[in-house]
């Protein structure tokens, strides 16, 4: 609740006040019924004194049910109380909330308002004290009050109090003709018999604060209430003084052809008569000391900073030389020189921290507290940059926040993805107009300390161009040797980056250069197992999305079987955005299902009351997502299985393959057709290393045929076709080497490979199988193809001795270093032959 506009206000209390002490000096007035327990109306303007009479606003609601309750019982009686906070809304207000102390007011008459409300007039009478609250089932604020009533004893000292407020508001009433004609009256009419009415009455009568005005209303001794109320009294007639001379300054300057700028006149000359107008060149100087002082500038930086100063002294404000030696400063003056955050090397609580935030990746949340343990021991994270290598959505961006909040840190994000101008890490030259710092200095201004986490996502996508190369310009950023001293174009002082902690994203590692590399601490996210995605989905994916939609716990339930149904057939990818994806549109599709009965249920209900009630949020049918009605919300699955074939025909096998969203089964299909001469044809966009890679499986098999098929004749008069399937996707790489010989020893042999078998390993001329990248990934397609039985070259072990065991259950890997391994397990049928 609002209080009407002051002049509204002011005159109804003037004229209230006026007819009671009329009425008091005629007859004595009979007190009415005081209840003891009180409804509580808050209000957030000013407070209300005994003695006045005023209008409030109460709007359709609560309140206004409240009142109507009142104005039916006998004392009509309610408490105004004012609220600690001038934004606090009048619906929320508790008991704490409020001051103690407020008025009493009894109604006197409703004005219903066009918008349901209603307009009341209230006749304030005496001071209330809240004692203790009344529960009253919601209804409202009740209390048990206590009332204060004046009982002064008329001193000579009080005599004086008055005749000096009775002074004073006579010349106020010189400069301020407001309500002349009223407070006229009333002097004329006083005695000034009751001094704690007069000085209630002095003090409604200035422009005190709220505050200023609660403390006059809690003030029960005479002699302090009425030497408070001359005092504010005084303030308003001094402010009443200078409003008087700052007009008569202004209407003997002003004119007539400066009459549009009036207001912005008066503005000037009282920021002159209070002493805070300043010259912008003034202000501007003031800025930049002000923040010097904050900060420990190195003594280089601080001889340009006042030589700048001096320069800035001289030139003129209107020039724009002087706007752009103004920014200059102000770039220099904003970094958080000598300021360092209080960072944490706390083990537990950062240990906390990654358990709360990601599930999984124990390897990961292992290299950053082996990171955090170090960062300990030596007081400090310099030389260090992490890089987070893996696939889209498997969680690298969260767990660089998680790594700012393990050590305390403010962090900072910016994407160098496509990035191609050299000046977006060095900045831009003071010379060019619009020029600014690069995104480093950038940073610091917004972390406000040298020692913030700063991530630069997606490194393996930058570009260059002829505006130089910004991967070449990162590392002198990134390399500790260097950065000590990092020169950026605009600032053009060596500014110490060492302190900051680098985080660095990218998918794949092929894309980032060298040199580059050679300065990260790489760490690799491979990716999620169904296991994993589901206890994701379960722990934060569901969670967030359904807060997000407006739903509650109650209304849906995604049973395990179905995220597991969405995994294998809508979300393969190695991460897990795709799969918060399908988990906004069964919550989309389920929201509207609750809107859609909320509001059949309230079309009834106002059939029924034939008024029209506000929408109710009523209890709503809990829905579950399970297996058999998971395609209604979602569609028809997008993924069947990776594997084309329930038994392996002769020709075919399974490789595993590496890509930038994770890993992948691969099949190699042989088929031979007659020909004039033996001859190989690839298809399926293999690139220029897997065309390679059949050229030495082709040639391998042809010098050892006698060995693998030695009943065979190789191809003679054949043309041997080899297909890899899904031939829009391009595929690349010398890891399906063995794949092919095995298939094309399937063909020549007739003889189908081992059924669940995968295998991948790079082949070279003599038969030897070379280690290959991405094990884990490859693992974790296997596992959701059905897969059994694995081959990895010997070199890899070392890759699969480091990943769980949950990852390997199930699982039968063969690690071998010569393709003779690889036919014993393949081909039992045609026995086992030796190196």
């Amino acid at each position: 609740m609002d209080n009407e506009n002051d002049t509204f206000f002011e005159k109804e209390l003037e004229n209230s006040l006026l007819r009671s002490l009329e009425e008091d000096e005629a007859q004595p007035k009979k007190t009415p019924p005081t209840p003891q327990v009180l409804d509580i109306f808050p209000i957030t303007r000013r407070p209300f004194f005994p003695g006045m009479a005023a209008p409030i606003v109460v709007e359709a609601g609560p309140f206004y049910e409240i009142v109507k309750v009142i104005a039916k019982s006998t004392h009509k009686c309610l408490g105004l109380v004012l609220t600690k906070s001038e934004t606090a809304e009048a619906s929320k207000v508790q008991f704490k909330d409020l001051y103690p102390v407020g008025v009493l007011a009894r109604i006197l008459r409703i004005i219903p308002t066009e918008q349901g409300g209603a307009q009341i007039i209230l006749n304030m009478e005496q001071r209330i004290i809240i004692e203790s609250p009344v529960v009253n089932d919601g209804k409202g604020l009740q209390a048990k009050v206590g009332y204060f009533k004046d009982n002064p004893t008329l001193t000579d000292e009080l005599k004086a109090y008055a005749i000096s407020i009775i002074s004073t508001i006579k010349e106020l009433l010189k400069l301020n003709p407001l309500f002349k004609e009223e407070l006229q009256i009333f002097l004329s009419h006083s005695d000034f018999t009751e001094p704690g009415k007069l000085a209630d009455f002095a003090v409604a009568l200035t422009t005190a604060t709220r505050e200023e005005l609660q403390s006059v209303l809690e003030t029960f001794d005479i002699q302090i209430r009425i030497d408070k109320a001359l005092i504010l009294l005084k303030k308003e007639l001094d402010l009443s003084i200078l409003q008087h001379n700052i007009n008569q300054k202004i209407d003997a300057t002003i004119t007539k052809s400066q009459k549009d700028f009036f207001l912005r006149e008066q503005l000037k000359t009282i920021k002159k008569e209070l002493g805070i107008e300043k010259d912008d060149k003034v202000l501007d100087r003031e800025k930049f000391t002000a923040r010097l002082k904050e900060r420990k500038v190195p003594p280089d930086v601080l001889k340009v900073i006042n030589e700048e100063m001096e320069k800035l002294g001289a030139l003129e404000v209107q020039s724009a030389e002087y706007a752009v030696s103004r920014g200059y400063l102000d770039w220099l003056t904003i970094i958080p020189w000598g300021i360092h955050s209080t960072g944490s090397h706390d083990l537990v609580e950062a240990e906390k921290i990654l358990e709360h935030d990601h599930y999984g990746l124990e390897d990961i949340k292992e290299r950053i507290l082996e990171f955090i343990g170090v960062a300990k021991l030596s007081g400090t994270t310099k030389g260090s940059i992490i890089c987070l290598v893996g696939p889209p959505g498997v969680g690298k961006t969260s767990i660089g926040k998680s790594i700012a909040r393990a050590l305390n840190r403010k962090f900072y994000r910016f994407s160098v993805g496509g990035m191609r101008d050299e000046a977006e890490i060095k900045g831009h030259r003071r010379t060019y107009i619009g020029a600014m710092p690069g995104k480093l200095i950038q940073a610091l201004k917004y972390c406000q300390t040298m020692n913030p986490v700063i991530m630069l996502d997606e490194v393996d996508k930058m570009g260059s161009s002829y505006n130089g190369d910004p991967a070449s310009a990162l590392l002198e950023v990134l390399d500790p040797e260097q950065n000590v001293e990092f020169l950026d174009h605009y600032l053009d002082v060596r500014c110490n980056l060492s302190d900051i902690l680098f985080i660095v994203t990218g998918n794949v590692l092929d894309t980032i250069p060298e040199p580059l590399k050679d300065r990260m601490d790489i760490m690799r996210l491979s990716g999620y197992i169904v296991q994993e995605k589901v206890q994701i989905a379960k722990k934060y994916l569901t969670p967030r999305t359904r807060k997000s939609m407006g739903l509650k716990a109650s209304q849906i339930q995604i049973t395990d079987e179905a995220l597991r149904g969405i995994i294998n057939g809508y979300a393969r990818e190695a991460g897990v955005r795709n799969l918060e994806n399908q988990i906004k549109k069964i919550m989309r599709k389920i929201a509207i299902k609750v809107v859609r009965e909320q509001e059949k249920s309230n079309s009834k209900e106002v059939k029924k009351t034939k008024k029209i009630k506000a929408t109710k949020a009523l209890p709503s049918t809990k829905y579950t997502i399970n297996p058999t009605n998971l395609s209604t919300y979602i569609g028809k699955p997008i993924f069947t299985s990776d594997r084309f074939y329930e038994r392996t025909p002769t020709g075919v096998c399974m490789g595993l393959a590496w890509t930038a969203m994770g890993g992948a089964t691969l099949y190699i299909e042989a088929i031979k057709v007659s020909s004039e001469k033996t001859e190989m044809k690839l298809t399926g966009q293999a690139g220029a290393v897997m065309k390679e890679s059949s050229e030495i499986a082709w040639s391998y098999l042809h010098s050892a045929v006698h060995k693998y098929a030695p009943n065979n004749t190789f191809f003679e008069k054949s043309q041997v076709h080899i297909h890899i399937p899904e031939g829009a996707t391009p595929k690349d790489g010398p890891s399906a080497g063995i794949t092919m010989v095995t298939s094309l020893i399937s063909l020549l042999t007739n003889t189908p490979i081992l059924d669940n078998l995968g295998m991948t390993g790079e082949l070279t001329l003599t038969g030897r199988i070379l280690a290959i990248g991405g094990v884990k990934e490859k693992l974790i397609a296997a596992r959701r193809s059905g897969l059994k039985i694995l081959i990895f070259p010997k070199d890899n072990v070392r890759d699969c001795d480091e990943l769980s065991e949950d990852l390997k259950k199930g699982l039968t890997l063969h690690f071998v270093e010569h393709y003779d391994e690889v036919f014993n397990i393949a081909f039992p049928e045609l026995g086992s032959i030796s190196e």
